[in-house]
């Protein structure tokens, strides 16, 4: 059996919405740009929204919207993909790495607030913001970290790109703070094959945003004429298409992922209970739309054995993955200072976790095998 790490869920549906846009002139910059804008806020349960080439692009431009530069700081995770720290190096500013919670993955307001505090006033006076990231999709603490801005006067970013459909305290990710975002690359819960959107309440904030991804013209401004320096960060009209057809279809895509999970749950409980595997947790009040299916050795386990592990089941056929390396452990972040034993938990997480094939429409059958040949390696080893 070959199963993917993950597979996206394409229909005749997005197939036909693709090709209409095909057989017309408006490959981009077209009307369903601001359609699939329209969608996406409502969904998202925000005023404005902008579609962009992709996440990184929409985290760019949200660090460019808010001021951030060279000479300033913003506090944020150490356990995410790359594009959440990468942003600010864009710009010049400098992440500060706060250390992850073990249970959720996520970094939360209280711990945020302490390493905030620890700075020497000098430094602290640079911190403009946060950017939290919903790890996995599981919902970090929205309203605390918005509370926290308030107190201190930091802009908030909720990368949500990992956490369409999930929700926190009754709102959905991606609404919180100053501006967040969704991301829609092929493994994500809906796909535009590449692309990310912004979200937010700020007309501000979506009036530079739009400017930047339009090489820095102005609404209503002709075609040579840029009030700013912006970036070619635009959709097409192919891919937004794409996207408001995967739209029509999100309570059934969601659907199905939460079910593909729930039979992983039921599946792994024998391994569970004998305490071999641990899943990532949720917090009270939270509603989960999950991203991938990530699980981490029990503590007594190096991580030779995870790797062996992902061995394994590469063998059987199984795409599997470890799931994340810290950023402040990538090669040019170690350039930068930081360093192993910076960021415990989160060194001690990543080295034991596992991400196993998530998609919509995997079948219990193909769980049934992956579950199998986890259980047939610990029994080995």
């Amino acid at each position: 059996m070959q199963i993917p790490l993950s597979n996206p869920d394409i229909t005749d549906l997005e197939k036909k919405a693709v090709q209409e846009v095909l057989n017309t002139p408006n490959l981009s910059l077209g009307p369903k740009i601001p359609e699939f804008e329209k969608v996406a806020a409502d969904f998202a349960g925000v005023k404005f929204a902008a579609a962009m080439s992709g996440g990184t692009a929409v985290l760019h431009t949200i660090v460019k919207a808010l001021g951030i530069g060279k000479g300033d700081s913003v506090l944020t995770t150490p356990f995410s993909f790359v594009a959440t720290a990468n942003c600010l190096l864009y710009e010049g500013a400098e992440p500060i790495f706060v250390d992850i919670d073990e249970d959720t993955y996520n970094i939360n307001p209280e711990s945020v607030e302490q390493a905030y505090l620890a700075l020497p006033p000098e430094k602290r006076e640079k911190v403009k913001a946060v950017i939290y990231v919903d790890v996995f999709g599981v919902p970090a603490d929205g309203p605390g970290f918005e509370s926290l801005g308030e107190k201190y006067g930091l802009r908030i970013v909720d990368d949500a790109a990992e956490a369409l459909g999930s929700a926190a305290n009754g709102r959905k990710c991606g609404s919180f703070g100053d501006a967040g975002l969704f991301a829609f690359y092929p493994n994500k819960q809906i796909t535009t094959g590449e692309g990310g959107i912004l979200l937010t309440n700020n007309e501000e904030i979506f009036r530079i945003a739009v400017s930047l991804r339009n090489q820095g013209r102005d609404a209503g401004a002709g075609w040579l004429r840029h009030a700013r320096l912006g970036y070619n960060y635009r959709m097409s009209d192919i891919n937004a298409a794409l996207g408001i057809a995967q739209f029509k279809r999100i309570e059934e895509m969601l659907a199905k992922r939460r079910m593909v999970r729930e039979m992983y749950n039921q599946h792994f409980s024998h391994i569970f209970a004998r305490g071999l595997l641990l899943s990532q947790k949720t917090s009270p009040g939270s509603f989960l739309s999950p991203f991938v299916y990530v699980l981490r050795l029990a503590g007594n386990y190096k991580r030779g054995v995870r790797d062996r592990l992902l061995a394994f089941l590469g063998e059987a056929g199984i795409q599997c993955s470890n799931y994340f390396t810290p950023i402040h452990l990538q090669p040019y972040f170690e350039e930068l200072g930081w360093k192993y034993g910076d960021m415990p938990v989160a060194e001690n997480i990543s080295e034991r976790t596992v991400a196993l094939p998530f998609y919509n429409n995997l079948t219990e059958k193909e769980i049934e095998y992956v579950v199998q040949k986890v259980d047939d390696f610990f029994t080995a080893n």
